[in-house]
């Protein structure tokens, strides 16, 4: 080969054309995909997509569960069993397709054996139980008589418990787990924290004997469950605080939670005194007093965990 033959084929290749970039196909790929991936308002559609199709798929296994008598109880624990596993699946799935680790969502697997899940049960019942004490001490509201007794009343204590846990975890994960997470990729934290707060109190309109206020005290509970988040690290905090909270409210206390009552409660409790002070058909959310009880909370919460939680605390360890 001749010395020459090298540098003809480089004079080749220097002149060869660059490979031409069709503008369509470009624009179309950064309306979807971003610096990290999908973009989050896409990555939110795909996810509540995605938590639908495993709802009704889940849920179609509900019409083995025959519709009467004490079965509706079950019918309806089935139906939070799919609100869950619809709340959770699909994150799983985007996340191995984005390539992120469950965690990141707000629910290291590691959690599940710390003491953030069992703090947030104490918190739940302990702010729950200053509001109903606030309230009893108003003279609007009354403990009453024990109404179940024996195994009958531990059987519908574990019930609930097991029933508010799911709902824990389906309206924690649902609105400060990934859609928190990924909205708050794009807007930043607090941001995606006010306007999911927002919608989870306004959700609660929908909800028979709800009123503004019980939104407005729903919503402002949400906003605090950001802030453990924002100082925990996970979501562990806000799923025992919110599942201890709502059995407190339906079996320990009995009153009503966000305008409904619980079958197999525990007290025949009651209230007497005007709207603003007992919350009328709403429950205790409805009453003053609970925005009393919540900006006590802020600040217990902010004196004893005084710093954000590193972001790797949300990152699941990587084994080699």
């Amino acid at each position: 080969m001749s010395a020459a033959e090298p540098n003809a084929n480089a004079s080749e290749s220097a002149q060869a054309p660059a490979p031409i970039s069709n503008p369509v196909d470009d624009s179309a790929r950064t309306f979807f995909i971003g610096p990290e991936g999908l973009r989050p308002g896409w990555s939110v559609f795909l996810y509540f997509c995605l938590g639908v199709g495993v709802f009704f798929a889940v849920s179609s296994f509900s019409r083995f569960i025959p519709a009467r008598g004490a079965a509706q109880l079950w019918q309806s624990m089935f139906t939070e069993f799919a609100l869950a596993a619809a709340a959770l699946l699909p994150a799983v799935v985007i996340g191995l397709i984005e390539k992120r680790p469950f965690g990141v969502y707000g629910l290291p697997v590691r959690g599940l054996s710390g003491p953030q899940l069992w703090m947030g049960l104490l918190w739940g019942i302990a702010a729950l139980s200053l509001l109903m004490a606030l309230m009893r001490a108003a003279g609007v509201f009354s403990y009453g008589s024990v109404m179940l007794h024996g195994g009958r009343a531990a059987r519908f204590a574990v019930f609930w418990a097991a029933y508010f846990l799911l709902v824990g975890f389906f309206e924690e994960f649902t609105f400060r787990g990934y859609t928190q997470y990924t909205l708050g990729r794009g807007i930043g934290f607090w941001r995606a924290a006010l306007a999911l707060s927002f919608l989870f109190g306004a959700i609660h309109l929908q909800n028979p004997g709800e009123a503004w206020v019980g939104a407005l005290a729903a919503g402002l509970l949400g906003l605090f469950l950001c802030f453990t988040l924002r100082r925990t690290g996970s979501l562990w905090f806000a799923v025992g605080m919110h599942a201890s909270w709502d059995w407190g409210e339906s079996y320990l206390y009995s009153v009503p939670d966000s305008g409904g009552m619980a079958t197999g409660h525990l007290l025949h409790s009651s209230f007497q005194g005007p709207r603003w002070l007992t919350g009328g058909s709403v429950g205790p959310e409805g009453s003053v007093f609970v925005f009393v009880v919540i900006a006590i909370m802020w600040v217990v919460f902010d004196r004893l965990y005084p710093h954000a939680a590193p972001a790797a605390l949300l990152r699941e360890p990587h084994h080699e």
